[in-house]
Parts: structure tokens; sequence; C-alpha cells
């Protein structure tokens, strides 16, 4: 009897211990553990806090990289496609950026052809603005001496002339001249040049010309 009396005895204080492990196991941590609790979150806070501008900054990045191929496709011409049997297709950004670069080259062309055809037109103007003055001086010349100009030759006396050496020329230029090829009429061209139209010859058509509109007017 006192044997199981002993036996029960310790079974109540290893019960009574396992107890109170147990409740200590639940007692809250100490002062150091509190703060490696409470220093978890923040550093996950801002692991977080990182993580989130780096991805909002690579959207905003994207986000304008895709705005500016869409700009780009919008004002580029040819960038538009008008395929009605497929609809509307996205063109790829490469495609997007080889169809700017031909489009800008296309431009600059174009800004240097104008370029050329203002400069071609200010020559214009120039020699426009030289002959106006030639032309005042000659009719103030001519209001000056009315009387200068009764023995001038005529607009159709100097017509006839024209037309006689023009025709005299004409009549060798159609003999001489081959249009079967172009490379035949270049070389036929340059031949009638060489021939027909050196300083004496036409000297000398000049003469005939002006002979015969003489025994004409005589």
């Amino acid at each position: 009897a006192l044997f199981m009396e002993n036996a029960r005895k310790g079974n109540i204080v290893s019960r009574a211990n396992s107890i109170g492990s147990t409740s200590a196991s639940s007692v809250p941590n100490t002062d150091d553990e509190d703060s490696d609790y409470h220093q978890e979150p923040c550093k996950e806070s801002y692991k977080d806090q990182r993580r989130r501008a780096h991805t909002q900054a690579e959207r905003k990045r994207r986000d304008a990289i895709k705005k500016g191929y869409d700009d780009l496709q919008a004002i580029v011409p040819t960038c538009e496609q008008q395929d009605f049997s497929i609809g509307s297709q996205k063109l790829s950004k490469a495609i997007v950026l080889q169809k700017t670069i031909d489009y800008i080259q296309f431009l600059h062309k174009e800004k240097k052809k104008q370029e050329e055809e203002v400069s071609t037109l200010r020559k214009d103007v120039m020699a426009l603005k030289i002959m106006k003055v030639n032309y005042e001086q000659i009719v103030k010349a001519h209001q000056d001496n009315p009387s200068e100009g009764k023995d001038q030759v005529s607009d159709e006396m100097k017509f006839n002339v024209f037309q006689g050496i023009m025709d005299s020329l004409f009549q060798s230029f159609n003999a001489s001249i081959s249009v079967t090829s172009f490379q035949e009429l270049s070389a036929c061209v340059f031949s009638w040049i060489e021939e027909h139209c050196k300083p004496q010859t036409l000297r000398d058509i000049v003469i005939g010309v002006l002979h015969q509109l003489k025994s004409q007017l005589y």
C-alpha cells in the first residue's frame, strides 16, 4: 500500500511538471525575441516596397515605349494598313521602325529636291529681273527718241529669217538623224552638230536666207 501511494504521488508530480512546462511554453517571448518578431515584417515590407517601385517603373517604361510605337504608327503614312480582307492588323515594332526610317529618308530626298527647285526658281527670278531692267531701258530709250525705230526690221521679218534658218537646219537634221535606238540617236546628233553646226556652215545658211528674203522684198 505504501508503494502504491508513493507511485500515485509520483504520477501527480510528473503531471504537474508537464502542465507547468506547457504553460511556460505559452508565455510570451523575451524582449529580444519580441524585437526579432517585430523587425521581420519591417524587412519584408521594405523588400515589397522596392519590388513594387521597380515593377511600377518597369511598367511606365514599357507604356512609354508602347506609346512611342503607337504614335509612330499613327504619324508615318506608310505604317497605315488598309487591308479590308483581313481587317486592321497591328504592325510589329521592327516593321514600324523600318517604315519610319524609310519615310524619314524619303522626306530628306523631298527636302533636297525642293531646295533645288527653290534655287532654280531664285535664278529664274533673278534672270527675269535683269530682263525687266533691260526692257525698261529699251522702252525709255525709244520714248526719248521716237523716230529712231522707223527703219528697224519688223517682227515679221525677224520671224521669217528665223524660220528660214531653222528650216534649213531641220532638213539636214532630218536627213542625218536616225531614231532606231537612243544610243544611235545620240551618236547621230553629235555627228550632225559636228558636221552641220560649224560656224562657217551656220554663216553660209544665214547669208543664204538673208539673200533669199532680200530678193523677195525687192
